[in-house]
C-alpha cells in the first residue's frame, strides 16, 4: 500500500474510533431519559413494552462501526477502540464528577440539585454498562471474526447480523441486571426494558446491514482490498 493510501487509512480509522467513543460517551450521558419508540402503548403480562432510555440510540452506531473496523482494521484494532471507548467513558465519568462536587455560584444558569438530578446517578449506570458493554463488545468482535473464517470472508451479512443479535441480548440482559441491582433502575421495570431492548436492537441491527455493506464496498474498492483482506495499520 502506498504511503499516501497508509495515511489516509489511518486517518480514516481515527474518524471511526472518534465517532465510536462519541457514540459510547454520550449514551452513558443521557440514558435517564425514557421514552416510546412506538406509537401505542401496548402491555405484556402488565409490563409496558417499547419503552426504552434515549441512551440506546447511539449504541447501534458503535456495533456498526466495530463491526466496519473488525472487518476492514481486523479484530485488534477493533479491541482497541472498544478499550479506548471504555476509558473515555471513565475519564468523562470523572469530570462529571468533579462538576458536581463544585458548588454553582447564586447566578448560575444551572444550580446545584438540577446540575445532580441530572448526572448523580451517571456514574453508577457507567459502571453498570461498561461492564456489560465490555462483555458485550468482545464478545461481538470475537463472534464477528469467527463467523468471517468460517465463512472465508464471504457473506457479510450473516456475520454482521448473528454476532451483533448475541452480543445485543449479552448487553442488554447484563446491564439491566446490574442497573436493577444497583438500584438505579426498578426491578419491575426488568422485563418490559430487556424485551423493548432486545427487538429494538435486533431491528435497528437489520437495518444498518446494508450501512455496511455499502462502507465495506467503497473501503474495499478505494484501497482494492481482497474479500477477506484487511488493511494493516502498524506495518508499512
Amino acid at each position: 500500500m502506498q504511503q499516501k493510501d497508509r495515511l489516509l487509512a489511518n486517518n480514516l480509522y481515527l474518524l471511526l474510533a472518534g465517532l465510536f467513543i462519541t457514540s459510547l460517551v454520550v449514551s452513558n450521558l443521557i440514558f435517564q431519559k425514557f421514552f416510546y419508540w412506538y406509537p401505542f402503548d401496548i402491555h405484556l403480562f402488565g409490563i409496558p413494552l417499547f419503552e426504552l432510555s434515549v441512551g440506546i440510540l447511539p449504541y447501534p452506531i458503535t456495533f456498526l462501526i466495530t463491526d466496519l473496523i473488525s472487518e476492514i482494521y481486523g479484530q485488534k484494532n477493533a479491541n482497541k477502540v472498544v478499550v479506548a471507548g471504555i476509558f473515555a467513558s471513565f475519564f468523562a465519568m470523572g469530570i462529571i464528577l468533579l462538576a458536581d462536587a463544585v458548588p454553582a455560584i447564586a447566578s448560575s444558569p444551572i444550580d446545584n440539585p438540577t446540575f445532580s438530578a441530572v448526572f448523580s446517578l451517571s456514574p453508577i449506570a457507567v459502571l453498570a454498562s461498561m461492564m456489560a458493554y465490555l462483555l458485550a463488545q468482545f464478545f461481538d468482535i470475537r463472534l464477528y471474526h469467527f463467523w468471517k473464517q468460517m465463512t472465508k470472508g464471504k457473506h457479510l451479512w450473516l456475520r454482521n447480523n448473528f454476532s451483533t443479535f448475541l452480543s445485543q441480548i449479552v448487553d442488554t440482559s447484563a446491564v439491566l441486571l446490574l442497573l436493577c441491582a444497583f438500584g438505579v433502575l426498578n426491578w419491575s421495570l426488568f422485563f418490559g426494558l430487556l424485551i423493548s431492548g432486545i427487538i429494538f436492537k435486533i431491528l435497528i441491527a437489520l437495518l444498518d446491514t446494508p450501512f455496511l455493506y455499502l462502507f465495506v464496498f467503497l473501503f474495499r474498492r478505494r484501497f482494492k482490498l481482497k474479500v477477506g483482506e484487511e488493511i494493516d495499520l502498524i506495518n508499512p
